[in-house]
Formats: structure tokens, C-alpha cells, sequence
């Protein structure tokens, strides 16, 4: 578990804001904003993010039955807020097996979404065919939102984006095959909304997927 920021990007060391720059910086990225460590997933964990994201914190809700919240992750610091979230959770899979969910909100450019989906961001857009049909839609914030599936993923997940609230909502599931759970009319709650209902999610251990 890194003890340290890091870039939302390629999870490379930043460096703190200082005498030659007013914004965390990436060798490889230039400014960025800064993934904060992980911690073990926890109600206060989960509190602690959702009180300083500027950006939604997308949680299933109600969860599937049988899944759990597995970790928790935000890009950001003291000064800006949360500019991006991440939520994970498993549970059973839809044939089977565990399945696990990231969901990423962030504002355009962050290229936290990218990093969990495993393709050269920081945005999906070039990877979506947003000329066509959306593959499928979700409720988010009680809004239908259309999610296309993004292409040249690893074969290991199945990715999908869209737009919610005027920013990037990003679902990544692995395995592959448990991408049919975005088919099932997943209802998505923003943890910001949620107030003492946050209280009531159920924790798991936390997910690797979410360090990588």
C-alpha cells in the first residue's frame, strides 16, 4: 500500500507544490492531481472522501445482492478537493465467481478512469463510438446515462463510459465476463447525496484492483 501521493496517470512519485511550482508535478505527466493513499475500505474511509470530492463519489446502491464496498480511492489535495473518485466493490458474479467494480468520476484530463481501464488516456473519448447506439444505460442520480463500451482494453476487464453530471463516469469490471452486470439497470447513488445512509454500507476486504 503506497504511504505516498501518486500520479493518477501511471502511478508514478509527484512532487509537492513548491518554489518552482504551484501544482504537484509528474516527471512523466507534468501537473497533476495527486492520487492520495489508499487505506484499508471503512465507513470513515469512505467519509472522509465523499466530504472532499468536488466530483461525484458513484456507488451502486442499493448493492447487488451479496456484494460488498472494497475500497476507495481519490485524486486531489487539500487545496483543490477531490477532482476524481473511485468506489470499488464485489461480489458474486453474474455467472459466476467474484466480480469487481470500479466506478470513476472525474473532471477531464485526470486520467484516473484510463489508468484502471488499462488504455493510453487520460480520457475515453477516442475509445468510444459515441456516433452509435449506447451499449447500455445506468440511473445516476436518478438520470438515465447512456455508457458506451471503450475499446482496446486489456482482455482481462470490460470498460465502459459515459458522461454524468457533465463529468466522466467510468465503469471497469473484471473479469470480462461480469461486464454483463452493466446490463442489469444499475442504479448508481451519489455518496454525496447519500448522508447517514453512507453509514449502512457493508465493507469487505480491500480489492488489489484498486492499488493497481
Amino acid at each position: 500500500m503506497r504511504g505516498e501521493p501518486s500520479c493518477p496517470k501511471c502511478g508514478g512519485r509527484v512532487r509537492a507544490p513548491g518554489l518552482f511550482a504551484d501544482t504537484w508535478q509528474c516527471d512523466a505527466h507534468g501537473p497533476v492531481y495527486p492520487l492520495q493513499p489508499v487505506v484499508p475500505p471503512s465507513v470513515e474511509a469512505l467519509e472522509v472522501v465523499v466530504r472532499r470530492a468536488q466530483v461525484p463519489a458513484w456507488m451502486p446502491w442499493p448493492l447487488p445482492v451479496g456484494w460488498l464496498f472494497t475500497g476507495v480511492a481519490y485524486a486531489g489535495d487539500d487545496r483543490s478537493g477531490g477532482r476524481a473518485t473511485a468506489v470499488a466493490c464485489s461480489g458474486p458474479g453474474p455467472l459466476g465467481g467474484i466480480g469487481e467494480l470500479i466506478l470513476v468520476a472525474e473532471e477531464l484530463g485526470v486520467g484516473l478512469g484510463a489508468r484502471y481501464a488499462g488504455i493510453d488516456g487520460p480520457d475515453p473519448g477516442p475509445f468510444m463510438s459515441v456516433d452509435k447506439p449506447p451499449h447500455t444505460k445506468v440511473l445516476a442520480a436518478g438520470r438515465p446515462t447512456p455508457m458506451w463500451h471503450v475499446t482496446r482494453t486489456p482482455d482481462d476487464r470490460a470498460v465502459f463510459a459515459g458522461e454524468a453530471c457533465g463529468l466522466w463516469l467510468w465503469a471497469i469490471v473484471w473479469p470480462e465476463q461480469s461486464g454483463l452486470l452493466m446490463y442489469d439497470e444499475l442504479v448508481l447513488t451519489d455518496l454525496r447525496d447519500a448522508g447517514a445512509e453512507v453509514e449502512l454500507v457493508p465493507c469487505g476486504a480491500l480489492t488489489p484492483r484498486i492499488l493497481s
